[in-house]
């Protein structure tokens, strides 16, 4: 049971998965999004002919290769974390889980990693046509991965498609599209996907940038921010059709992470959404009758429009998440967190009588406990819940980490019009202080993304399968020990890894891209130094 859990090697045990995600999420959405337009720029060639256009694809093809490789070696880490450091949570749902995974590696993996080949090594060996079908086919393939990847987690946010056995303590899968297609993974896919083309973007037109900062490769580089801006405009629209998407399915599927994401206490009919806002420090707990804003700006009966599609809906708080008594969407009051520990409890100890029985072939009691279980399954999660506050995320983290993502995915909408405006009005290239703004607008791209997954995870916690699994009951059983040794390795081996790729690709910047000599081609304009 929980109690014998060591807390510590609780802690230690998300530091290091967390660690690794994060170092691997610096990677995917650039090879997300440079490798679609890289496939676009040869897409442009195969249609023109022009070698420009082929050299300029190369280039960029380059630097994917880069981060695709690096990226690769996180994954297969972050993926063998799941065995090593949470056990239990693999058995309990290694059936559904490992179901999206397995399809990612034989499917998607092997799709671009045997494509990858021909799109490096295949230029001028294989036809035109045949390179552009295994360019794309990669990024393809790589968007794939995602797909299985973010299925996969989606499914712990909102657990569909099972049932659970209580003969094996495991989850299966009765439904295998009802885990692939539900409304969150859908969102979550697409949302994520959008992240990373804005990387993309955002890294294309600062680099390109940075060759007009040092007046050369100016066609290059001037062509490389039109196609980049563009692409990153479109996706920066979208994900906000995407974003409200998933808003709206955290609201149905997850409200407890809604009210940190706004830092909401109290719920009612005609909530405002916090447009800007400092959180009161002295806060500490959702009954400590200290208000949670030390100043707000609302946007009046915003967040009840986007929670529920009325202006007037009712929005539960944390604190109404607690205590319950509301009148939910089906007429029915909300259970309590109390009410939930309890039948939690409920059906913990049914499934130990219900196994008891088995042993002891009392078919009768067995069939009463199961019935019991089945009752009371859907809360059993809860049963590991010591204190309801812990069923309530770090609400500074989470509600920080939205606004941040959301601010800056409004700061990208504007760079991409600028940079579109000033490139077709001829002025991108003296326009210096711009230049600058892309070039240091990369890691931002990188700092919104990671913001997005920290209030994906952070909020939903303490869930490691939402109200079925608690983190704290997913661990394997280590020395705390080994995982403190092995978050620090992989802190160092990432690290360098990381200053490996930020160097090869520096050289590989600095060097440029290629020229066809005997004056058949001069990516460089005339004049350029």
């Amino acid at each position: 049971m929980i109690e014998s859990i060591d807390t510590s090697l609780i802690d230690w045990s998300r530091a290091q998965f967390a660690l690794t995600a994060m170092y691997h999420w610096l990677f995917v959405p650039l090879t997300l999004g440079l490798g679609v337009i890289q496939a676009i720029l040869e897409t442009i060639y195969y249609k023109t002919g022009d070698e420009f256009w082929k050299k300029t694809a190369q280039f960029w093809m380059k630097l994917f290769g880069i981060n695709f490789a690096i990226g690769v070696a996180t994954g297969l880490i972050l993926e063998f974390e799941f065995g090593t450091n949470w056990s239990n949570y693999s058995w309990f749902v290694g059936d559904i889980f490992g179901a999206p995974l397995a399809i990612e590696g034989i499917l998607a993996f092997f799709m671009e990693a045997t494509f990858i080949a021909v799109m490096f090594f295949g230029w001028d060996k294989v036809s035109k046509r045949f390179h552009l079908a295994s360019t794309w086919l990669t990024i393809i393939g790589a968007t794939l991965s995602a797909l299985w990847i973010l299925i996969a987690n989606a499914w712990m946010q909102h657990p569909a498609g099972m049932h659970f056995n209580p003969d094996t303590v495991r989850n299966e899968m009765f439904d295998f599209w009802a885990v692939a297609l539900s409304p969150v993974a859908i969102n979550k896919f697409f949302h994520t996907v959008l992240s990373g083309w804005i990387v993309g973007a955002l890294f294309v037109i600062g680099i390109s940038s940075w060759y007009l900062l040092k007046k050369r490769n100016t066609r290059f580089a001037l062509e490389s921010i039109k196609i980049g801006a563009i692409f990153g405009l479109v996706a920066s629209i979208l994900i906000v059709w995407t974003g409200d998407g998933s808003a709206y399915q955290v609201a149905q599927k997850q409200p407890m992470k809604l009210a940190a994401m706004e830092g909401l206490y109290e719920g009612g009919n005609g909530v405002g959404l916090v447009g800007i806002g400092v959180l009161n420090p002295d806060k500490t707990s959702y009954k400590d009758n200290i208000e949670p804003f030390i100043f707000n700006i609302q946007i009046p009966k915003m967040l009840s429009l986007l929670a529920e599609r009325k202006m007037d809906s009712y929005v539960p708080g944390i604190v109404n998440l607690i205590e319950g008594g509301y009148t939910t969407k089906e007429g029915t009051p909300a259970l309590s967190a109390a009410e939930k520990i309890t039948k939690g409890q409920l059906a913990i100890q049914a499934l130990a009588n219900y196994r008891q029985a088995k042993k002891d072939k009392d078919e009768t009691a067995a069939q009463q406990y199961r019935a019991t279980l089945e009752e009371n399954f859907p809360y059993f999660g809860y049963g590991y819940i010591k204190d309801p506050g812990d069923l309530v995320p770090h609400v500074g983290m989470t509600f920080y980490s939205f606004r941040i993502m959301v601010i800056l995915g409004g700061y990208f909408i504007l760079l991409f019009i600028i940079a579109l405006v000033w490139n077709k009005k001829d002025k991108f290239q003296d326009a210096r202080w711009l230049q600058k703004v892309c070039l240091w607008s990369i890691p931002l791209g990188y700092i919104a993304g990671q913001a997005g997954w920290i209030v994906a995870e952070v909020g939903r916690q303490p869930w490691a399968i939402q109200d079925i699994l608690p983190t704290s009951a997913s661990i394997s059983k280590l020395a705390t020990s080994s995982v403190q040794t092995t978050f620090f390795l992989f802190l160092i081996l990432f690290t360098i890894l990381l200053i490996a790729e930020i160097g090869i690709m520096v050289k590989a910047i600095k060097k440029g891209p290629e020229e066809i000599e005997n004056g058949k081609l001069k990516i460089e304009n005339e004049g350029d130094n």
